[in-house]
């Protein structure tokens, strides 16, 4: 079924949904200016993935702890000298079934994109630090992305005591 987004209903939380989103992406990409040599263009893709258009907390935080999940996995399997397919496979493996068990099933897509992050590598040697300077990335993007849920949230339920 396709939903016309500019449905009068629709208008005002898509409206909010991409305002958060562009406030997110202007807030990380000022670190991706200032320190180029960061790669903190996952933080712009964490705090995309962690936004939801619903004002709900829970789901943020469950997104966070799934990406920090994906992370976590992708450091720990980093060190292991094997082919970047078969770090992936693992990873996958590892990630959907932590995930599973923390209960962070609807969230396990930012977990997947975390661990992705972390564990690909363009470069031709493997550094353990950019995994590290990754991890940091995506979790400033979480960061941010909960500030302005929370920030929105408090806004929002001004707004509404307001008109109430």
């Amino acid at each position: 079924m396709i939903i016309n987004p500019f449905d009068k209903k629709q208008i005002a939380p898509n409206s909010i949904y991409i305002i958060k989103c562009l406030v997110g992406v202007i807030i990380c990409y000022i670190p991706y200016v200032l320190f180029p040599q960061y790669p903190f263009y996952w933080a712009i893709v964490s705090v995309a993935l962690v936004l939801s258009p619903d004002h709900s907390t829970t789901q943020a935080y469950n997104r966070i702890k799934a990406n920090v999940l994906g992370c976590l996995v992708g450091i720990c399997l980093y060190p292991l000298q094997l082919p970047d397919l078969l770090i992936l496979c693992i990873g996958v493996t590892l990630t959907i079934c932590i995930g599973l068990a923390f209960n962070v099933k609807d969230a396990i897509r930012s977990a997947l994109a975390g661990l992705v992050i972390v564990t690909i590598q363009a470069e031709r040697s493997k550094h353990w630090y950019i995994a590290v300077e990754r991890l940091m990335c995506v979790v400033s993007g979480c960061v941010v992305a909960l500030l302005v849920t929370l920030l929105f949230n408090l806004i929002l339920s001004k707004t509404k005591i307001k008109t109430d």
